[in-house]
């Protein structure tokens, strides 16, 4: 059934359902009544010759050019040319599909002065699987992602490139064979496609959805390194966090129980410690403060891909047009910073706890590096040199990127939200992630087989699935594939999956 995309109710998991698995999407007829008031709306100032920023002006430190008619009817196409600056790689699909679908519900809301064609352009070209290439570097994050958002507009011509059925071919070629028609760009049509903050947010929406479900995995591998390393589990008691009052920390220590429920270090029948070391006991208060760092980033994100992002923006209502700023990245930019960091964080308390399976001082009577051969054998010693040298560049990576502003434009565009940069980076600190996790659960597996106790049934699982990856070490073997294969399967969330499947949701 396809998503009606109306200018609300876009939620993050809609968004990835229409960038990463290709849901259809349609247009509320509602919305596209708005659309069509608000154009003819706009051209009636257009000939009343009314100065509107970007529509009958240049636009940046050129704003105050004022256009003939003539110009006007060029100048969105080469608008579209000199913005189409970006440089590089690709962005991935799902990306440009996400911004794409961003926009569209921005178009929705019938404050942008575009013409409706241009928006079902875009619809169609979502639903017949037309993506157009955009390089991924070029976007400061503030007049909107400019860079990217013109190479799609680039196909509103019939120009530029993108991908179909497989294929990378030029724009023409592309919406022919998908059999769309061109609509071409009027006065306003090409800025109204290109002046929101959609990629970064795009992308960040995507990010949300793929690190809510790795630090519901990271619950997961703490739950098996605790019983691996007979942890006391009074700490995860409910009321502890409840009289506290943090909701991530309840929820981290709720689903921690879940996970070992059933085996005997929750049911205290392996003696422990009166009290163990921050990595093992304060992980509710870490992963919790990680799960509502990214509430407040989901509440950010999600009012942004139902807002009107825009400049200008037109009130068909009240005969009015506002010109102001709100393409500026920052609003998402900030708190994406923060969950960036975030996983950082959450990977840094990961590998402490791998260090403690490691480390025969720690790791209440493990064999040294979790190997019955020490000497001859190094067992998972080099594991741990992995997932340090993942942490120290997720640490560089979480700087953060929206106090790193550049003035642009003559000092028109004075202070801009690098947003761009920290949807990039974030993407990178999560692949790290992903790896960081993976090291962890295969230590975890390692400890749980040289220990003779039950554990709990969510722990059971995720070491089933484990195994199901990458072997035991019995004696040492090259690690890199078992490192890279674990990655890849953090990645999939078939551990939380499965887990989920026979305890419950651990959200």
């Amino acid at each position: 059934m396809a998503i009606v995309l109306n200018g609300s109710g876009l939620t993050i998991e809609k968004l990835v359902a229409i960038a990463r698995h290709n849901e259809p999407v349609e247009l509320a007829p509602e919305a596209l009544e708005r659309m069509n008031k608000c154009r003819a709306m706009l051209e009636r100032k257009i000939e009343a010759h009314e100065i509107m920023y970007g529509v009958n002006t240049g636009i940046g430190e050129f704003s105050e050019v004022v256009l003939t008619d003539d110009q006007v009817k060029d100048f969105q196409k080469y608008l579209i040319y000199n913005h189409s600056a970006g440089i590089g790689d690709p962005a991935p699909i799902e990306y440009v599909r996400g911004a794409m679908a961003g926009r569209i519900n921005v178009h929705a809301h019938g404050n942008s002065g575009v013409r409706p064609e241009v928006t079902l352009t875009l619809i169609a070209m979502l639903n017949r699987g037309v993506t157009p290439f955009v390089c991924q570097k070029g976007s400061v994050g503030a007049c909107g992602d400019l860079a990217p958002m013109s190479q799609i507009a680039l196909l509103m011509m019939g120009e530029g490139k993108a991908y179909y059925q497989g294929d990378l071919l030029e724009g023409k070629v592309a919406m022919d064979k998908a059999g769309i028609p061109i609509p071409g760009l009027q006065a306003r049509d090409g800025l109204a496609v290109i002046n929101g903050s959609n990629v970064l947010t795009a992308m960040s929406a995507i990010f949300l959805y793929d690190t809510e479900r790795w630090f519901q995995q990271a619950e997961i591998a703490a739950a098996m390194s605790l019983e691996a390393l007979k942890a006391n589990m009074k700490p995860y008691t409910a009321k502890l966090h409840e009289v506290r009052g943090f909701k991530g920390a309840v929820r981290a220590a709720e689903a921690i129980r879940k996970i070992v429920a059933g085996g005997d270090l929750a049911e205290e029948r392996v003696p422990c410690k009166v009290q163990d070391a921050y990595s093992m006991r304060s992980t509710p208060q870490v992963i919790g403060a990680a799960h509502d760092a990214l509430a407040y980033a989901r509440s950010q994100v999600e009012i942004e891909l139902n807002g009107v992002g825009d400049n200008p923006i037109f009130f068909p209502d009240e005969n009015l047009q506002i010109s102001g700023a709100n393409f500026q990245g920052t609003p998402v930019a900030l708190p994406m910073d923060m969950i960036g960091a975030a996983v950082t964080m959450v990977s840094v308390m990961s590998e402490r706890r791998m260090n403690r399976l490691n480390n025969p001082a720690l790791s209440v009577g493990l064999p040294p590096f979790l190997t019955k051969g020490a000497g001859m054998f190094s067992g998972l010693m080099l594991a741990q040199y992995t997932a340090d040298s993942l942490i120290v560049e997720q640490r560089i990576l979480s700087a953060p990127a929206s106090i790193q502003s550049i003035p642009a434009a003559a000092d028109q565009e004075d202070f801009v939200s690098m947003g761009m940069n920290t949807a990039i980076k974030n993407f990178q600190i999560y692949d790290n992630a992903c790896g960081v996790l993976g090291i962890e659960f295969i230590a975890a597996a390692q400890a749980l087989d040289l220990r003779e106790y039950a554990f709990g049934v969510g722990t059971k699982k995720a070491h089933e699935i484990v195994r199901r990856h990458v072997d035991f070490l019995e004696i040492d073997r090259p690690l890199y594939p078992d490192h890279t294969k674990m990655q890849e399967v953090v990645r999939s969330g078939e551990i939380l999956d499965e887990v989920e499947a026979v305890v419950g949701s651990l959200g």
